[in-house]
């Protein structure tokens, strides 16, 4: 007889994660891949989703010369799995946020939980969700750039793989580069599976030298889709002014 595998539930499935492995990693190169988060069935759900009226705004990427593709923010209320992937995942990584401030001398530490963080960027006027879904065709790329939003961010965000690379799309790989001290960049370039999150850092982190740590600064983006379509779920836990 065959065996009937068990979907475990998505906080379960957080829960299970090797948070010491991945917090290490994601200290000590500012980004890290985590297997299998969401399932197919998942991912194929919010790709569906990207033609329902439940965004916020759309931005075209030509537009604003950020590269060419498309995407859309969320509004409040997020769908669930949003809100638990916020809420269950940033305080996993909280305290390698709050170890960056310390290392680097920033008098900045971070709350506890995801809706104290929510609550900093709403007092600060920030109170739209920066959550977005993204969509690119064939030639499609995002620049290399930063996500902040206004004057309170988090350090960290993560986006989600919706799409199978080499199968749904080629190319189309995720680029971080960071700034080596008086060098050139260095670009990291990243082939995630279809249900596999990235956590990586929004601008910085730091880096252990001779004389103590230093900051070293970093960006993300998306290099050019050469057949097919990607999708992918970013997810930033700070809110934006508009």
């Amino acid at each position: 007889m065959m065996e009937i595998q068990q979907v475990l539930p998505l906080t379960d499935r957080i829960a299970n994660i090797n948070w010491d492995e991945v917090t290490k990693n994601l200290h000590n190169n500012g980004f890290v891949i985590v297997k299998d988060v969401l399932n197919k069935e998942e991912c194929n759900a919010l790709i569906r989703d990207y033609q329902a009226d439940e965004y916020r705004k759309t931005i075209n990427m030509e537009r604003y010369r950020f590269g060419r593709g498309e995407y859309k923010y969320y509004k409040y209320p997020l769908p669930a799995i949003i809100t638990d992937l916020r809420e269950n995942i940033y305080p996993r990584i909280v305290p390698v946020a709050n170890q960056w401030m310390q290392e680097l001398g920033i008098d900045k530490r971070f709350p506890a939980t995801h809706q104290e963080m929510k609550e900093l960027s709403h007092l600060a006027g920030q109170t739209k969700p920066t959550v977005l879904i993204l969509k690119y065709a064939e030639g499609g790329f995002n620049t290399l750039h930063q996500d902040l939003y206004g004057d309170v961010y988090f350090p960290m965000q993560m986006v989600f793989m919706l799409d199978q690379i080499n199968d749904d799309y080629t190319g189309g790989e995720f680029v971080i580069t960071e700034q080596i001290p008086r060098a050139q960049s260095k670009a990291n370039v990243l082939m995630p599976n279809r249900g596999d999150m990235v956590l990586f850092t929004t601008n910085f982190r730091p880096v252990k030298g001779n004389k103590g740590y230093y900051r070293v600064n970093m960006k993300h983006g998306v290099s050019p889709l050469h057949s097919g379509q990607r999708h992918s779920l970013g997810i930033i836990f700070h809110d934006a002014l508009n």
